[in-house]
């Protein structure tokens, strides 16, 4: 007998998840239109979207103990800039999608700087030593994320230091 209820619980919280993204964004845009009414909606149709996806994410058993889940983080950062994203980089330059190809580049070094903080994260738990103290800040234009303070500039895409968010 084959199961495909695992196979579905993955489709299913691939699908709630990408829909919480899409509703956020459309929010925002319902925001700057001047539709606040529009937007709640979709803020609040997110935030149900997100129940559905934890719910299936429990049901796949697939959060674990924060070493479990820094290590599925850190293979799937990995997997991200060596497998996933040079082969859409390709893509896009063989397509001469230039916007494509430079969110893609963009994510790919992004990841690998994500990796290289799951690998501090995963050798403090495997040691059982705390980790440092750090803010982290998220540049809004490409995603790159560093700690301390965000640099006047960021090396990725360029954006001034008031595009970096900080994270509480």
């Amino acid at each position: 007998m084959e199961y495909k209820t695992e196979n579905n619980l993955q489709e299913a919280f691939s699908g709630e998840s990408k829909a919480n993204r899409r509703y956020m964004f459309f929010a925002d845009k319902a925001d700057k239109e001047g539709y606040p009414q529009v937007a709640r909606l979709f803020r609040a149709v997110a935030e149900a979207e997100t129940v559905h996806a934890r719910n299936h994410l429990m049901a796949m058993d697939a959060i674990g103990s924060t070493r479990d889940n820094v290590t599925a983080a850190n293979i799937g950062e990995h997997q991200e800039f060596t497998g996933m994203y040079p082969a859409f980089i390709e893509m896009a330059k063989r397509e001469k999608n230039d916007r494509a190809e430079r969110t893609f580049d963009w994510a790919n070094k992004v990841e690998q700087i994500h990796y290289k903080y799951f690998e501090e994260a995963l050798k403090a738990l495997k040691e059982d030593k705390p980790m440092a103290d750090a803010t982290y800040y998220v540049c809004q234009v490409c995603g790159n994320t560093v700690t301390g303070e965000a640099p006047d500039k960021c090396p990725i895409c360029g954006a001034p230091a008031k595009a970096f968010k900080k994270m509480e």
